[in-house]
């Protein structure tokens, strides 16, 4: 039989406690019960018991904080949920465990929102974006969801937030409610909320929120009609400010303002007539070569080199701004955007010449996913966009509308 310990009294733990004995010592009464001792202001209440195959060490609290007496009560407790089978220190992670995931799951809509921006960040080629998505969000769903745990927002919610603007601003509403149901995406996929998406359109926000295209018209840019462009850049060339060369360029090269701007000589190979437009200035976040033709290489070499931009601000050497460019039409009698002259290349493209769809589409840099333009992309097709961009030149520069169009006729061959 083995030996039982000698009980010990509440004196008795006390002046081993003041001797600084340091060690673990039976108190007798309940088997297993033991108070260890690592200095004076390190004295705790352990249990000893074999719980199946394992051996467990239970803390019961400090010394003296937890005296004799209620050690040897929790040490009873304890020992009465061993003999039901419970295992108390697995029972105690399982708890704390559910009160971690309890907490998690209080996260706020704003808390996530940030951890989603966060992530973003990483992702975008410009944080103009992230500065969208966070006034977004700031002003259009945080007065009204911000504040609450992810997991009790509902549909309601949703269309709370959304109904003041999307009759009157429905662009920026529905860009509103991509921002929130991607962050509530989020918040299921951390688990700390189940169930549909109460963001989502299709058989959700449609029943109760007017379809967007019957809601506000599509607002294109503003573009000019094919037949009017050689008219157009006649008035263009006769400008003299710098402003009026980059869209030149970006009429000759059917490049987006960002690109053409913050242009550098770097990026530019006269000799092979190719300007490498790189990644991180692409809408598709992929290089992009455009052939140059002779009226560009003509307006390039005309230029100052006094900068490391092509078309820098005469103020602080930076490029110009996205204004500056937009601005120039305007000033010489057209309401119509800089990004306009796209589609006007993309409506001369489809109606006056018998290039494959792919060649105009790569001139514009717009790749989609399906393997046939896929594989497009990957040969880029530069000599046959080199012959449409010749073409293009002699059409927007010719004096007279009938005879460019016959000139684009001559040579247009398809792909």
């Amino acid at each position: 039989m083995p030996k039982r310990a000698r009980e010990l009294t509440a004196v008795e733990i006390r002046r081993l406690v003041s001797a600084s004995k340091q060690g673990v010592f039976a108190v007798g009464v309940i088997s297993g019960l033991y108070l260890q001792i690592r200095g004076i202001t390190s004295t705790s209440w352990i249990l000893r018991k074999t719980i199946g195959s394992k051996r467990r060490e239970i803390g019961l609290g400090a010394y003296p904080a937890i005296g004799l007496k209620d050690a040897r009560e929790k040490a009873r407790s304890l020992i009465e949920q061993i003999a039901q089978g419970i295992d108390p220190i697995l029972e105690r992670r399982a708890q704390k465990a559910a009160i971690i995931a309890s907490q998690a799951k209080l996260v706020t809509f704003r808390q996530l929102a940030k951890e989603f921006i966060d992530k973003r960040s990483l992702e975008v080629k410009t944080q103009k974006q992230i500065q969208k998505l966070s006034s977004n969000l700031e002003r259009y769903a945080y007065p009204f969801i911000g504040s609450m745990v992810v997991s009790n927002i509902e549909r309601a919610h949703i269309i709370e937030l959304l109904e003041p603007n999307w009759l009157i601003k429905n662009e920026t509403a529905r860009r509103t409610r991509t921002y929130v149901g991607q962050v509530l995406d989020l918040a299921k996929a951390k688990g700390i909320r189940t169930g549909e998406n109460p963001a989502i359109w299709k058989g959700n926000l449609e029943l109760s929120l007017a379809a967007p295209r019957k809601v506000a018209k599509v607002q294109h840019y503003s573009a000019l009609p094919f037949l009017t462009m050689p008219e157009f850049m006649a008035k263009l060339r006769r400008q003299e400010w710098l402003g009026a060369r980059a869209l030149e360029l970006l009429i000759l090269t059917v490049g987006r303002s960002g690109e053409v701007r913050n242009a550098m000589w770097s990026e530019f190979d006269l000799n092979k007539k190719v300007w490498t437009v790189p990644e991180v200035r692409m809408k598709a976040g992929k290089v992009h070569r455009v052939p140059l033709c002779a009226d560009a290489i003509a307006l390039l070499e005309a230029l100052p080199r006094s900068n490391e931009y092509v078309f820098p601000n005469s103020t602080n050497g930076r490029p110009l701004t996205d204004n500056t460019i937009s601005m120039v039409p305007k000033r010489i009698g057209h309401k119509v955007t800089a990004h306009g002259f796209r589609s006007t290349f993309k409506d001369w493209c489809s109606e006056h010449t018998s290039y494959a769809d792919e060649v105009s589409e790569l001139a514009l840099a717009h790749v989609g996913s399906d393997s046939t333009r896929a594989a497009y992309a990957r040969s880029e097709l530069l000599d046959k966009r080199r012959r449409l961009m010749d073409e293009w030149a002699l059409f927007v520069t010719h004096g007279s509308a009938q005879k460019a169009a016959n000139v684009t006729l001559i040579g247009s061959s398809g792909a």
